[in-house]
């Protein structure tokens, strides 16, 4: 039986139950790769968000109350519903992401990790005796914080909206789930359907695609404690100042521009094949995209070479029908940000070595070679596929390239010695780091997070992160006979 049954899967947003979408404009669920429409879904609006929020504070007092077996039953469900309905839900993320079939399997399967590592955050110890200088028992306790508010974008849309909401489920939270409105079936309604089918009480979990004012609504309602945002790095600003004003907790996951680090020793196709899919896969469209290739000066002509012959080699198309390496980016507004950016950047010592086209939403590989700090592309987030390749002479100067960016998510760093790459690392401030790899790598039980204008550090993946960022920390202190005080 279909998870989402073509005839009435937008059906399920207009219920008055957990699947609330509400009563703004009903918008197309379009195709990139094709421009045809896949359906249609009403929009929520900022009184829908507050009639969610309602609801699901009231529904989530009996969830936190449930054995923490009966929890931790729901998420090992969900996580067999993702492998039981993967195909299905992997064809829904080709047609309406654009993502190619490999990137679309890994989605699904890294949701249904996701809920098995959830699955066991019920059971875990969830507070620690403390010393009292009383005659008393002083503990701690993890508490739900209540309704936690999710706020995911479109280009993973399944990962990054579920590596949220199952562990703040888990937890004993409720969730209001306001996916990107472009990727509102993938980002929203399957989740809604695998919790739904996986038997989570009605009200637990509220879909509200949307766009600005039903995010801010989010953010502001009462009812709404922790805010867990994924997005641009101008927008998680925005919802940082809002969630502070209101004095709510934000974890904040932003952009990147991560640097892939060649050193001389390095092998260049090894390095060159690792380039490629750390600045292609997906189309670029992920925050650990490899944004700056910077290879020592004695490769570097070779590595340009090379990468811009693979380039010229790769297929680009309609990742349905197709076997394509590249599939379509989002949608117009997003190609002709990316095209700006890689024009802007040409001329002077900057050249097209590869791509720098696109036909409709389909943009090709791209390489820029000879680019400096200054250079748009290689200073900029391009969120599209392009490999901006930089030279550098000493490793001083590879530190100062690296770390010539605001952001400071994923790091990749390619050399024989191994401990050589762990020690540049070191000079390089950013959340991940992998040596010998390239920069965008994701498990559901690591830790994941940047620094500076990538976002508020480590808040997802592992379990310490998780608790730490869904539950609250109670003091309680306990006494066989009632404290005495001298008025």
């Amino acid at each position: 039986m279909a998870l989402l049954d073509e005839n009435r899967w937008h059906d399920l947003l207009f219920t008055d139950g957990a699947w609330r979408a509400g009563s703004g404009e009903t918008v197309d669920v379009v195709e990139p790769a094709t421009g045809g429409v896949l359906g249609r879904l009403a929009l929520a609006t900022p009184d829908d968000v507050a009639a969610a929020a309602e609801s699901a504070a009231a529904a989530q007092r009996d969830w936190a109350a449930k054995p923490h077996f009966e929890r931790a039953a729901v998420l090992r469900r969900a996580a067999a519903l993702w492998a039981e309905h993967a195909e299905e839900i992997s064809w829904w993320n080709v047609r309406e992401v654009g993502a190619i079939p490999g990137m679309a399997a890994f989605a699904v399967h890294t949701a249904e990790q996701e809920c098995w590592e959830a699955a066991s955050l019920p059971g875990r110890p969830y507070g620690e005796l403390i010393p009292s200088g009383e005659p008393r028992l002083s503990m701690t306790r993890r508490t739900p914080v209540g309704v936690v508010g999710v706020i995911a974008p479109f280009n993973v849309p399944i990962i990054l909206a579920i590596r949220s909401v199952a562990p703040a489920l888990a937890l004993g939270n409720a969730v209001l789930l306001k996916p990107d409105p472009r990727t509102a079936v993938t980002g929203g309604l399957v989740l809604a359907r695998v919790f739904q089918e996986a038997g989570l009480p009605d009200g637990l979990l509220q879909v509200l695609p949307g766009g600005r004012d039903v995010g801010e609504a989010v953010v502001t309602d009462p009812r709404v404690p922790v805010i867990s945002f994924t997005g641009s790095t101008g927008a998680g600003r925005r919802v940082g100042e809002l969630a502070g004003s209101h004095l709510k907790r934000a974890h904040l996951e932003l952009g990147g521009n991560s640097a892939l680090v060649v050193l001389s020793d390095a092998d260049v196709d090894t390095a060159v094949n690792l380039a490629a899919w750390g600045s292609w896969f997906h189309q670029g469209q992920i925050c650990m995209t490899t944004g700056r290739h910077l290879v020592h000066e004695s490769l570097y002509d070779d590595f340009v070479e090379r990468l811009a012959d693979k380039a010229g080699h790769l297929p680009v198309g309609d990742p349905a029908p197709d076997q394509v390496a590249l599939g379509p980016v989002i949608d117009a507004g997003q190609r002709d940000k990316i095209h700006d950016l890689v024009t802007s950047s040409v001329g002077g010592d900057v050249r097209l070595a590869a791509g720098g086209e696109f036909d409709q939403l389909f943009y090709r590989p791209t390489v820029l070679a000879g680019v400096t700090a200054s250079t748009p592309a290689f200073a900029e987030e391009i969120f599209g596929p392009v490999a901006p390749v930089a030279r550098f002479g000493t490793l001083d100067e590879a530190v100062g390239l690296a770390g010539s960016s605001d952001y400071g998510l994923s790091l990749g760093i390619v050399t024989r010695d191994a401990m050589r790459g762990v020690e540049l690392a070191d000079r390089i401030p950013t959340g991940i780091v992998h040596i010998n790899d390239q920069t965008v790598n994701d498990e559901a039980n690591a830790p994941f997070g940047g620094v500076g204008a990538s976002g508020t550090g480590s808040r997802f993946g592992g379990a310490q992160a998780n608790i730490e960022a869904f539950t609250e920390t109670r003091w309680i202190t306990v006494r066989s006979q009632a404290a005495t005080y001298p008025f």
